[in-house]
């Protein structure tokens, strides 16, 4: 596994590894209709995902020229996406890009970094030193337009 920054030609990629992760990760904690919210089904990254995915800090671990996992963090030390991929899971993946994240947060001098973590997110960060600040429902649409809340927790760690 190698890691490297995110670039804007791999909005596809990190798309399609956050649409799978997310349907076929979190069916234990969020039912089909939030899960379709969450990660809509389509053909191509949404429009915003280039500027989204490197606006700040942004890391990729590779395999075999294949993107498995992705983290990205504003400059404000704030964790946006936290993704690897089902097959990654438990290998370490997630926990070297968290690493490169924190070890980016501490090179800014930044005194805290924060999260709004999924169910299953939630079991990472915790253990390694974050608190839940508060549990909240998110509003996300579907696809009809129906308004679905997704639970997830505001998470910070002080460095």
């Amino acid at each position: 596994m190698k890691l490297r920054p995110v670039q804007r030609k791999d909005a596809d990629a990190c798309y399609a590894l956050f649409h799978r992760t997310i349907h076929g990760g979190t069916g234990a904690f969020y039912d089909v209709e939030q899960r379709a919210a969450w990660a809509p089904p389509r053909e191509h990254a949404p429009e915003s995902w280039p500027d989204r995915l490197t606006d700040g800090y942004a890391i990729c671990a590779t395999r075999w020229g294949r993107i498995v996992g992705f983290f990205t963090m504003g400059h404000d030390g704030h964790i946006d996406f936290a993704y690897v991929a089902l097959e990654e899971m438990g290998k370490g993946t997630a926990l070297k890009l968290y690493e490169a994240c924190e070890a980016e947060a501490r090179r800014l001098g930044l005194a805290q970094m924060d999260t709004e973590a999924s169910h299953l997110a939630r079991r990472f960060f915790e253990k390694r030193g974050w608190r839940v600040v508060a549990r909240q429902t998110v509003i996300r649409h579907t696809a009809t337009h129906q308004s679905v809340g997704i639970e997830n927790f505001r998470m910070e760690k002080r460095l």
